[in-house]
């Protein structure tokens, strides 16, 4: 591996703060995935720096209008005395508009959980709060090849590179999703190599995915592989990647998005 300081990863800080927003717009994409646009005024100063950001969602208790919302304190978030604590989820900033004070976020409808049964019932009107994201992870566009993998909760982030990485470059994507109808169009002025595998033609989950990662070619030149979706798959992504592919370790972004049978699980996986 080269020593390329264009091609070197960043991290970028941003204040943590916290945003009460409103539901402006609600756009089934597909069975399994609809997109909410969020608005308001306390959006004016949001940041979101890469594709791969997350942002914590606060859902309203059952019967109320609005979440319990936090304050930014010295060691991270501050809730009120003597109320709960407002269910919290990890997802993605898909798309951030400043002028019109609007935020996209993606719903994966997959499995059942609180944050996919509040999507499946979406209305214009209804609050959600939003906490971050509270930093970046900045990864230069300009590799030989990027390699995006992932699945349906992945798909904001892939959609979002796609979008922003320069015409002309050379990316692949694959993606496992549950059957054909979850698939979706992408947006971009890329060299796209995409491949679509399903869960529901496969034996077990991830097998579809992993074969196809096993036959599938890996330029030459300085790429880069940015992979996330379940936790237990997407280790076994990264394990075939650098054990027997030879890809570099600081090469590999990889992340859990969720576990199965497990809640509000987001981490980075290192080894």
């Amino acid at each position: 591996m080269q020593n390329r300081p264009d091609l070197a990863v960043g991290r970028v800080r941003h204040e943590l703060k916290f945003r009460l927003a409103q539901v402006k717009r609600v756009q089934p994409l597909t069975r399994h995935l609809v997109r909410i646009t969020l608005s308001g005024d306390d959006l004016h100063d949001f940041e979101s720096a890469s594709f791969d950001d997350h942002i914590k969602v606060f859902f309203p208790p059952p019967g109320a209008d609005k979440p319990v919302m936090p304050t930014a304190g010295p060691n991270g978030p501050l809730f009120p005395d003597g109320q709960p604590r407002p269910i919290a989820r990890d997802f993605t900033p898909r798309r951030y508009d400043r002028e019109a004070r609007e935020l996209d976020i993606e719903f994966a409808l997959h499995e059942a959980g609180p944050a996919a049964t509040w999507a499946a019932q979406a209305k214009v009107g209804q609050y959600l709060g939003i906490g971050g994201p509270r930093g970046s992870f900045t990864i230069p566009t300009g590799f030989d090849w990027h390699l995006l993998i992932g699945d349906e909760t992945a798909l904001p982030a892939i959609a979002r590179r796609l979008e922003e990485l320069p015409p002309g470059t050379r990316v692949a994507a694959l993606i496992e999703v549950e059957d054909p109808s979850a698939r979706i169009d992408f947006t971009t002025q890329t060299d796209l190599y995409a491949e679509w595998r399903y869960r529901s033609e496969a034996d077990f989950p991830g097998a579809a995915l992993l074969l196809a990662l096993r036959e599938m070619y890996l330029p030459t030149g300085e790429g880069y592989v940015w992979a996330a979706g379940e936790a237990t798959i997407m280790r076994a992504v990264r394990q075939h990647l650098c054990t027997e592919r030879g890809v570099d370790k600081t090469r590999i972004r990889a992340a859990s998005y969720w576990k199965r049978g497990a809640e509000a699980v987001h981490e980075n996986i290192d080894d």
